[in-house]
């Protein structure tokens, strides 16, 4: 008997890149009677929540649909903890795609490795709608080539889009944290599962995030710019896990040459060197983005008299 499968999709303002998605998950060929899709709307103000409901009545699979007022990615993504009936989760964002095999090969890795808490395929190296969402994606490819069995990979970041979640762990570890609201519930789930003795790893299978769409350096701001600003309260939770140290753009450069090298290596591709500048840019505007959330949350510590005046 194959296990069931619930694939988890939370999703807000998507309304250009949903219909891939969706149209990703109904060609699996994972037997479709052991799959229920679950979506979580949390809060579109766009066409993302009617185009869902559209393809609902199209999929031959379980479907459930929740929709709320914004509350956070760890808030809806319990949603979908709650009511899976499945043994396994599969995050699937809404500006992802996945190809036919993906949810197959997944289920059958975790059914042959019974202590990985979590595994996720591998972002795909193929370009992008232009040049800057290829460097993207590389990066973001090129940062999970390791070993995350290895005592060097331990604050080492899977994510959770395209990741399938052993329920059991889930349950284990009481699921995300609510309060984190834009990014980072994953790696604060991930760390908290590998301390009970779970494991993380990787399939030899790819996926497509958003990297293949078009990419403006606006838009790069702006997710790096987000993703320090809710670094903060991560930061808090877990003071190991980010070093600021290490947050200094200049290591960025040097990271992003590193990364170019490596990526030189595999694609033969002489324009993999702007990795440096792209790195550049996306730790300044991360640290902006952090320094934004601590000169924030001291002011509201002020309000609230945990911190003394003078």
């Amino acid at each position: 008997m194959k296990p069931k499968v619930t694939i988890g999709v939370c999703v807000r303002n998507c309304e250009k890149t949903i219909s891939e998605a969706i149209e990703s998950i109904m060609i699996q060929g994972y037997p479709h009677e052991l799959m229920e899709v679950i979506f979580v709307d949390d809060g579109s103000d766009d066409r993302t929540l009617e185009i869902i409901k559209d393809y609902s009545a199209k999929m031959d699979m379980d479907v459930k649909i929740f929709y709320h007022k914004w509350r956070g990615i760890g808030f809806s993504r319990n949603v979908v903890v709650k009511n899976a009936s499945g043994d396994y989760i599969i995050w699937i964002d809404g500006d992802m795609k996945i190809p036919s095999n993906y949810v197959r090969k997944l289920v059958e890795f975790m059914e042959k490795h019974p202590t990985v808490g979590i595994a996720k395929g591998k972002q795909s190296l193929k370009q992008g709608a232009n040049l800057l969402g290829t460097l993207e994606a590389y990066s973001r490819a090129v940062s999970r080539m390791v070993n995350y069995k290895s005592p060097k990979a331990e604050y080492k970041s899977l994510g959770t889009g395209g990741a399938i979640y052993r329920v059991k762990a889930l349950q284990q570890v009481g699921g995300f944290d609510k309060n984190m609201k834009g990014y980072y519930e994953d790696f604060d789930i991930e760390l908290r599962m590998k301390k009970l003795g779970w494991s993380l790893d990787t399939v030899d299978i790819e996926f497509f995030d958003y990297e293949r769409q078009k990419i403006c350096w606006k838009d790069l701001w702006v997710k790096y710019w987000l993703r320090g600003y809710y670094a903060h309260y991560f930061a808090h939770k877990h003071n190991e896990a980010i070093k600021l140290c290490n947050m200094f753009p200049f290591l960025a450069f040097i990271a992003g040459l590193l990364a170019s090298i490596k990526l030189y290596r595999i694609k033969c591709q002489a324009f993999v060197f702007l990795l440096p500048l792209q790195f550049f840019f996306k730790i300044c505007a991360w640290n902006i983005g952090f320094l934004v959330s601590h000169l924030n949350s001291y002011g509201d510590a002020h309000k609230l008299g945990f911190v003394k005046r003078g």
